[in-house]
């Protein structure tokens, strides 16, 4: 299988990155041919030799970004089977990650996305919220999940080519899950991997500028743009109550509502409700699409 690798950047990690593309040219195998995107900043030229770059003229967020790179291999990432995401802060610890992954869709026909295991350079520990599944206490257990991390995976370059890519508009938050979804109810497969591995420092989601604007903003296109009428009140009054719960500051809980406000009026982009036997799908994981 041709495997490929986008990395996405602002270039203030040039260290990092470096480290990353290195970790990713000592995988056995067939070599990975890297492309590293610039949000907003000019990589050609800063980068190792034999690595692609693309420079775009301003920062499209993640998912704009990452689109960048899978379309670099082609549309829809064609010129490659298996496309690798990795954020430029991270670095693949083990040389057989590429060749496990190549192993795990060849065995497997059904497989369209596979999450890493992200765990901390000097600890070792896996955060829970870094297990895509509800049950998350071992996160040394493999198993079929219903999302994926998006810095740290593998996705077969077919369910782009089916579904399209992710969600530009998100620009940060949820558009892995968007993905995710759309690939379910497609019939693909994600496997959550505990020894595929990225290190990456232990960080909080919140050190974003606009976490909990764009939470909570994406989180009701989620729902607008997937989920079937009936489920979309469940989902976004579980998540609202949720995040009362856990007490933000008054600041994060005004730009919580301000999100949420503008997650009903601004355009999420096409509605494609998923089957209610993909929702049964999903319950049958362990995460049904209300949580």
């Amino acid at each position: 299988m041709r495997v490929g690798a986008v990395i996405i950047t602002m270039g203030n990690r040039p260290d990092d990155l470096k480290a990353l593309i290195d970790s990713v040219a000592r995988q056995e195998g067939d070599p990975v041919d890297v492309v590293v995107v610039g949000q907003g900043v000019r990589v050609t030229g800063q980068v190792p030799a034999g690595v692609r770059t693309v420079d775009l003229p301003e920062n499209l967020g993640i998912p704009g970004g990452r689109n960048a790179g899978i379309e670099a291999f082609g549309p829809g990432g064609r010129d490659v089977d298996v496309l690798l995401f990795l954020d430029d802060d991270g670095l693949l610890p083990r040389t057989d990650t590429a060749e496990l992954c190549r192993q795990a869709f060849a065995e497997d026909p059904e497989l369209g996305i596979i999450s890493f295991r992200i765990a901390d350079p000097d600890t070792g520990v896996t955060q829970r919220r870094h297990v895509p599944r509800l049950r998350a206490s071992d996160p040394m257990r493999s198993s079929r999940v219903t999302t994926f991390l998006g810095g740290a995976n593998a996705v077969r370059t077919s369910v782009f080519q089916q579904v399209g890519g992710l969600p530009d508009a998100f620009f940060y938050a949820h558009e892995e899950t968007d993905l995710a979804w759309r690939a379910l109810d497609a019939g693909w497969c994600i496997d959550y991997r505990a020894d595929m591995v990225l290190h990456h420092p232990t960080t909080a989601p919140s050190r974003h500028a606009t976490y909990h604007h764009n939470v909570a903003r994406n989180r009701v296109w989620l729902a607008r743009r997937n989920l079937p009428a009936l489920l979309v009140p469940v989902y976004l009054g579980v998540w609202t109550l949720l995040t009362l719960v856990r007490r933000p500051s008054a600041d994060a809980l005004k730009a919580w509502f301000a999100g949420f406000r503008e997650g009903w009026t601004a355009d999420c982009g096409p509605r494609r409700p998923m089957k209610w036997r993909t929702v049964w799908r999903l319950t049958r994981l362990g995460r049904p699409p209300v949580i």
